[in-house]
C-alpha cells in the first residue's frame, strides 16, 4: 500500500493526456445503465477495493440520488475497457463530476474521479465506489437501496383546518378591562 500510496494515477494521466475530460460525444458511445462485461465484485471484493465499509455504507443513497439524475454512462469506443460516468455532485446541484473507471472482465483494474480524493491510488472516493457497486449488481433493484421518500410525511399548509383559539374569547377582555 505504501508503494501504491506514491504512484501517480496512471489512468488520470491517461484521461488529461487524451482531453477525455472534454466533453466529446465522438470519443465515447452510451450505454443503457448497464456494461454487460463489467467485473461483478462482491461486497468483500468491494471492500479490499475501498479500502473500508464508508463508501459502501453511502453507495445506496448516492445511486439514488443519481438514477434521478442526469447520469449517463459512456464507454470509450476506441477501447471497451473504459468507461466514463458523469454524476451530479450530492452538496452542490451545479457541479458534476465525471468517473472514469477500467476494468478488465474479473477486475477494476483503475479509476479517477473529478472530485477532490478522485484521483487517489489507495482506495477509492464514495463516487467511484457507488458506480462499481451499482455495475457489479450489489444494488439490486433501486427501490430496495432503504432511501426514506420524507415528503410522503408532509402535509400540505393550504390544507389545515382553520382553528379557533379559545385563550382570548371575549370573556376574558371584559374581566381584565373591570
Amino acid at each position: 500500500m505504501m508503494a501504491k500510496l506514491k504512484e501517480e494515477n496512471k489512468l488520470q494521466k491517461f484521461v488529461e493526456d487524451n482531453n477525455l475530460h472534454r466533453r466529446s460525444i465522438s470519443k465515447w458511445s452510451s450505454v443503457n445503465e448497464s456494461v454487460s462485461n463489467f467485473p461483478q465484485l462482491d461486497e468483500t471484493m468491494l471492500k479490499l477495493l475501498t479500502l473500508g465499509a464508508y463508501q459502501l455504507k453511502l453507495c445506496p443513497s448516492y445511486i439514488q440520488e443519481y438514477m434521478g439524475s442526469e447520469c449517463t454512462i459512456d464507454v470509450f469506443r476506441e477501447t471497451c475497457d473504459l468507461i466514463r460516468v458523469r454524476l451530479q455532485s450530492r452538496h452542490i446541484s451545479s457541479k458534476t463530476y465525471q468517473v472514469w473507471i477500467q476494468y478488465d472482465s474479473d477486475h477494476v483494474k483503475a479509476w479517477y474521479c473529478q472530485c477532490r480524493a478522485g484521483a487517489r491510488t489507495v482506495g477509492t472516493c464514495s463516487h467511484v465506489a457507488s458506480v462499481i457497486w451499482y455495475l457489479s449488481g450489489l444494488s439490486g433493484p433501486i427501490n430496495d437501496c432503504g432511501i426514506q421518500d420524507w415528503g410522503k410525511y408532509i402535509d400540505d399548509a393550504s390544507h389545515v383546518p382553520q382553528t379557533v383559539d379559545t385563550s382570548d374569547s371575549e370573556s376574558d377582555v371584559s374581566t381584565v378591562e373591570e
